[in-house]
């Protein structure tokens, strides 16, 4: 059972929501109530949380718009309970799925998801096993999840994983800031999007978003997603950053617009 909080705010009223997920783990999240009959669900990336900038702005655009938004923290991610882990690309979809079936309990529709990073893997793997939300939003996430771990591992990693059981991954002063297990490393080897985006319904509409300066998840990521799913819309972001860090009103009109264009309010 969700617990909740009310904050208030000048233009609607902001509840902080804890719901469990399948595990029994609270995961806590900030619910933007307009009072619209459909809610759109936010997902944050790789060791982030709901409080990062892309999802308080995203929250915020679809507020002024007058569509009630939530961002929750994934298990082992900001306020949420759980320990953290490199991979859990299926258990972040249980988790979303959790969070979408509360709010069906409490009779509120969940029209559309919206992950940003790995949050974008996310939504993509949850429309691949659920199919019962129809608009997806994927914000620069990964095609091919197999890159970029060499670049956060350091080389070898297999080597050195199976040698010590885990693996710790430092900061620049040398300082521990999480460890990867071989099992959560696994995962994420084994974590096919394209296997997964070839299940997604026919009927569901999908949107990409990618920035054309994006160092972290290079742009043919994007281009291969469009190639494969057939309800499917790429957009460009000239110049912006994985973070969209210049480019976040640009990024959350796109986003807007695509998720209106399906009569969600």
């Amino acid at each position: 059972m969700a617990q909740t909080t009310s904050v208030e705010n000048p233009v609607v009223q902001q509840q902080k929501l804890v719901i469990p997920n399948k595990h029994g783990e609270k995961l806590v999240g900030l619910l933007h109530d307009t009072g619209s009959k459909g809610t759109v669900v936010l997902c944050h990336g790789f060791r982030s949380s709901k409080e990062s900038e892309t999802m308080a702005n995203l929250a915020a655009a679809l507020e002024k718009d007058g569509i009630s938004a939530f961002r929750f923290d994934f298990a082992g991610n900001g306020e949420s309970e759980g320990q953290f882990q490199y991979g859990n690309y299926f258990r972040e979809a249980d988790d979303l799925h959790s969070i979408i079936q509360h709010f069906c309990s409490v009779n509120r529709v969940v029209t559309a998801i919206l992950g940003h990073s790995k949050g974008g893997n996310v939504v993509l793997l949850y429309a691949s096993k659920y199919h019962d939300i129809h608009t997806v939003v994927n914000v620069s996430g990964r095609y091919n999840v197999k890159r970029g771990i060499e670049e956060r591992l350091g080389k070898d990693f297999m080597e050195r994983i199976k040698k010590d059981g885990f693996l710790e991954v430092k900061n620049k002063r040398g300082g521990v800031q999480y460890c990867v297990t071989e099992e959560s490393l696994i995962d994420r080897l084994n974590t096919n999007m394209h296997e997964a985006c070839l299940k997604i319904d026919k009927e569901c509409r999908l949107l990409t978003i990618h920035g054309t300066a994006d160092e972290t998840v290079p742009v043919e990521d994007a281009l291969e997603f469009a190639k494969i799913m057939p309800n499917h819309k790429l957009q460009m972001v000239e110049g912006a950053d994985h973070g969209y860090t210049n480019h976040q009103t640009e990024l959350a009109s796109i986003a807007l617009n695509f998720i209106k264009e399906a009569g969600i309010r």
